[in-house]
């Protein structure tokens, strides 16, 4: 299958972190239209890729790891277009960008699997599972850049050694009100995923069982201590971006441990 889409949508991705760089150097404040214009173009990219991949599997292309990357960088990407204005994290590009960029890298070095197309009829239910549970990823994704980015501002207003990016970002009360929210949608979007598999015996592998569980339970302490408010700030941050390094460590070894 070709993979020109893709490639082209990581090249998108690089040039608005390029842009936003560029932005933080000329001290230019605002949002740049440019920025969120690379990543549409990125997004509209890996849709139409994702789009020929499904036609191609006749269901949901999530059949692989490099499949699952993908998906997830779509994921982001959608989030983010919806997102940024919202919680007013057009600005976080700068983060959001390169993740995209070096998870689809990832995926463009790693062998394209062969598509087997699905015979006879698709269970929607599992189609359900597979991407609802994939775009909660993207929002868990989102939750830990602005985790990263609070940590920054944090750190900058400890030293006192305000760098000219520091006004380019939102306030820590926006970067901590927007990581709760989309840890929130992230969690309730992996709950519906969840229902969805586990009501049609998808996780039906020991490991994967586990694993899936394991990490609605790490998401749903972090919600139950955000709802409490008995947990700083920075401490969610510390969380919500660690959560995701764990999720993304976690998908890579239940697709290399699949395949043994």
């Amino acid at each position: 299958m070709d993979r020109a889409a893709l490639a082209i949508s990581t090249f998108c991705f690089l040039a608005g972190f390029a842009l936003s760089v560029q932005a933080l150097r000329a001290r230019v404040h605002g949002r740049s239209p440019a920025i969120l214009w690379a990543t549409l173009a990125g997004f509209i990219s890996q849709t139409v890729w994702l789009y020929e991949r499904g036609q191609a599997a006749g269901r949901c292309p999530l059949t692989s790891l490099f499949d699952v990357l993908v998906f997830l960088c779509w994921s982001v990407a959608l989030l983010y277009l919806l997102a940024g204005a919202t919680y007013r994290l057009s600005l976080l590009g700068i983060f959001t960008s390169p993740l995209v960029f070096i998870l689809q890298c990832v995926a463009l070095v790693l062998p394209l699997p062969p598509l087997t197309r699905a015979v006879g009829p698709v269970n929607s239910w599992l189609e359900l599972h597979a991407a609802v549970s994939v775009v909660a990823y993207g929002a868990f994704a989102l939750a830990g850049i602005a985790g990263v980015t609070l940590l920054v501002q944090e750190r900058q207003l400890k030293t006192r050694k305000l760098h000219s990016f520091f006004y380019h970002f939102p306030s820590i009360h926006d970067l901590a009100a927007a990581n709760r929210r989309l840890v929130y949608i992230g969690f309730s979007l992996l709950s519906v995923g969840l229902f969805a598999g586990f009501s049609q015996g998808v996780a039906h592998i020991g490991l994967l069982r586990v694993v899936s569980v394991g990490v609605w339970l790490l998401y749903a302490f972090l919600c139950a201590a955000l709802g409490s408010k008995r947990i700083s700030p920075h401490r969610a941050a510390w969380l919500a971006s660690g959560a995701f390094t764990v999720l993304l460590v976690t998908v890579w070894a239940v697709q290399l441990v699949s395949k043994v």
